[in-house]
């Protein structure tokens, strides 16, 4: 036994039964009066959800003072620590995905954590490991996207960032990998709902990424509110013991999601008491209790009762008492720093940064970037000013959900700002709203319309809103709002060529607009500069790197379109849509042009190399992409994985040697034992610069025994 863990005994053989389960308990500070507040602090609760500054400080100094075990602060920092209205807004998670770049993620994270801490924080709830494969879902916008391999990685650079090496160290903070696990997978994209699948495809598809979270250290799991195949994954053994604790070797704590107490007696009705619920999540696995205090009188009362054994409260509390030991919160239960590091101006640099990098050009006839000066740039939509669809969801302006009452708090960056920092005096820019995002007419369209036929350019700013974000946000229909599209054809019809930009939590059904313009970008929900970052690109101040994270269907009926699709569709594609997606996952333009060479892979080492040359006339970025196929194997399997991918900076002219080295477990696949095992048998590596086949160059190799891991 370690030593971290005898100490967690000693003191847990200190605590009383009242002390053993109030230790179980995460409070919400919301909705408390400061009183009641002090008193969970006295009585000794695990943790406070949402509390800032001053106030923790308060509560901590409580526990302290009645010898009680030092309290753990979480929040919901899941791009950055964006409920404090001082704090960094990175972009969301979906728009990091977009830049590929696992370093510059990780020093995300790490800004979020210093920021975190220095309002006497502790512990984030991030990353988000979820995967975004129905863009229905009303949070895909949380995720970094619909692909397990860099889901894993994105999510383990965050982990990281948020504990370093030792997360006891000044600046760090505790992660949770959230939320497990098959949330995105609801039946119908409905949020909280349930999913009907197999263990098996659990561990194939959507564990992957929580294992990579796991071998990073991360401190702790959150629950999902929803359930696989009937059984709520809170209260649900073989995922929470079987699988997490003994297959993944997990050694933190399990918190549930909100009131998961209170869904399991209302909405799920698994349980018809407080205390059969309070059982039922104490048994199966779930250490921490978030924002339901009644949990802790109801296990006190089932253990008096002989319902509940104590043993199963000890050992939660042990979880418990190991991650906070590791912390250092009995040495430091108050993470002493500076509030001046709060939105300091090298992170908001480094959110400026990720902004460029994230930003995604999907169609560009030519048009772009924007270079003869004197151009009349007309700008129109509301999103050219939508500082709060930036920042996406889980900042202050959404939460309480949605805050209509937060105003801006600078520095930010809006895309209309960005086009006049930008084109400073250079161009003309001009503005026009045109409609508002959620009503279906506005008169503001024929003032647009005449703009645009003045104008050299139309700039169109388009996308979803906050009121369309998050739980409880779900979408049968995710397209524009009618006015939306009245908007574009009225400006289409002037003839006018136009530039259309995408600020939005995910992918849209946008069919119309990308046949109607003569370029279309992204950046999802770019962060405070993206408006600035996206301005650059249109100008050509930088040139875009940006690689999709996720695909866009032509209809939402058209899904599931992520890439890793199974193969055995009679059909092959629906009747009415075109085959493959409107855009793919890893597909992105540059303003100059990449060419793979030579690309070769040893059997006996199992090493890719290839060459990549920058045959365009301007320095970029390209992502290097590596999927591979099992060509026969036990079970289905996708018709592409990715593998492995690096980012690297050529020059005009400039040509690397890529390597990539495997391991037959990155070949491997879960069989109908639930194992895992790379079968032996031909297998087909492709690499490029997205997930479509004409941009993949293939080669094939054998794996000559089969190896069980």
């Amino acid at each position: 036994m370690d030593e971290i863990k005898q100490r967690a005994r000693e003191i847990l053989s200190t605590m009383s039964l009242e002390e053993k389960a109030a230790q179980l308990l995460q409070v919400s500070y919301a909705g408390l009066t400061r009183v009641q507040a002090e008193e969970y602090a006295r009585i000794g609760v695990g943790s406070f959800l949402h509390v800032f500054g001053e106030d923790a400080r308060h509560l901590q100094e409580i526990a302290v003072s009645n010898k009680k075990v030092p309290l753990l602060f979480g929040i919901d920092a899941v791009h950055g620590h964006c409920l404090n209205r001082k704090g960094t807004v990175f972009p969301s998670q979906l728009s990091m995905a977009c830049t590929f770049d696992i370093a510059l993620v990780e020093e995300a994270a790490s800004a979020t954590a210093k920021e975190v801490s220095a309002d006497g924080l502790h512990w984030a709830f991030s990353p988000v490991l979820c995967l975004g494969r129905d863009i229905r879902w009303g949070r895909v916008g949380e995720t970094f996207g619909e692909d397990k391999y860099l889901a894993g990685e994105l999510g383990a650079a965050m982990v990281r960032g948020y504990q370093g090496k030792d997360c006891s160290e000044k600046g760090k903070i505790l992660a949770c990998a959230k939320h497990y696990i098959g949330y995105g997978e609801a039946t119908g994209a409905r949020d909280s709902y349930d999913a009907e699948m197999t263990y098996r495809k659990v561990k194939s598809e959507l564990l992957p990424p929580f294992e990579r979270a796991v071998e990073e250290g991360c401190a702790t799991v959150m629950t999902s509110q929803g359930s696989i195949s009937g059984t709520p994954c809170t209260v649900d053994e073989k995922l929470l013991k079987d699988i997490l604790r003994g297959d993944v070797n997990f050694d933190g704590f399990v918190v549930t999601d909100w009131r998961i107490v209170g869904s399991l007696l209302f909405a799920q009705r698994v349980a018809s008491t407080f205390e059969e619920a309070s059982k039922l999540v104490a048994e199966s696995g779930s250490d921490m209790i978030m924002a339901w205090p009644e949990f802790a009188a109801a296990a006190v009362a089932l253990v008096k009762e002989g319902e509940l054994s104590e043993q199963v409260l000890d050992e939660a509390v042990e979880h418990i008492l190991v991650v906070k030991l590791k912390a250092g919160l009995f040495e430091n239960p108050y993470k002493e720093q500076s509030s001046d590091i709060i939105g300091c101006v090298e992170h908001q640099e480094l959110s400026k940064k990720l902004s460029r990098e994230c930003v995604t050009l999907l169609k560009n006839d030519g048009i772009l970037p924007l270079s003869k000066k004197g151009m009349k740039i007309a700008v129109v939509g509301a999103q050219a000013e939508a500082v709060r669809d930036m920042y996406g969801d889980w900042t202050y302006f959404s939460h309480p959900r949605p805050n209509i009452d937060a105003m801006p708090e600078r520095p930010y960056c809006t895309l209309l700002e960005g086009l006049r920092e930008v084109a400073g005096e250079d161009f003309e820019v001009v503005y026009e709203k045109g409609c508002n995002m959620r009503s279906e007419f506005d008169g503001g369209v024929e003032k647009a319309v005449l703009l645009a036929k003045h104008s050299d350019v139309v700039v169109f700013a388009f996308g979803d809103t906050i009121y369309e974000v998050g739980e409880h946000k779900d979408r049968a229909k995710a397209e524009l709002t009618l006015s939306q599209k009245k908007l574009f054809e009225a400006l289409t019809e002037t003839g006018t060529p136009i530039v259309s930009v995408m600020i939005a939590s995910k992918p849209l059904c946008i069919s119309e607009v990308d046949e109607g313009s003569a370029a279309l970008l992204t950046a999802f929900n770019p962060g405070a500069y993206g408006g600035v970052a996206l301005a650059e690109v249109i100008f050509g101040k930088i040139n875009p790197s940006g690689k999709l994270s996720i695909s866009f269907p032509y209809h939402v009926g058209q899904q599931p379109t992520y890439y890793n699709h199974l193969p055995g569709w009679h059909a092959d594609s629906y009747v009415d849509t075109p085959k493959e997606p409107l855009y793919v996952f890893g597909e992105g333009l540059s303003y100059t042009r990449f060419e793979y060479t030579d690309e070769f892979f040893d059997e006996d080492t199992l090493t890719l190399r290839v060459k990549v040359k920058n045959v365009g006339e301007r320095t970029g970025k390209e992502t290097v992409q590596v999927y591979f196929r099992d060509l026969v194997s036990s079970v289905i399997t996708p018709v592409k994985q990715l593998i492995a991918f690096e980012k690297i900076q050529l020059e005009a002219g400039e040509e690397k040697e890529v390597t990539f080295l495997f391991s037959a477990k990155d070949f491997s696949l879960i069989d109908r034992k639930e194992r895992r095992i790379a079968e032996k048998g031909e297998f087909e590596v492709m690499v490029g610069g997205s997930s479509k086949d004409e941009d993949l160059r293939k080669v094939r190799f054998t794996i000559k025994e089969d190896v069980v891991f």
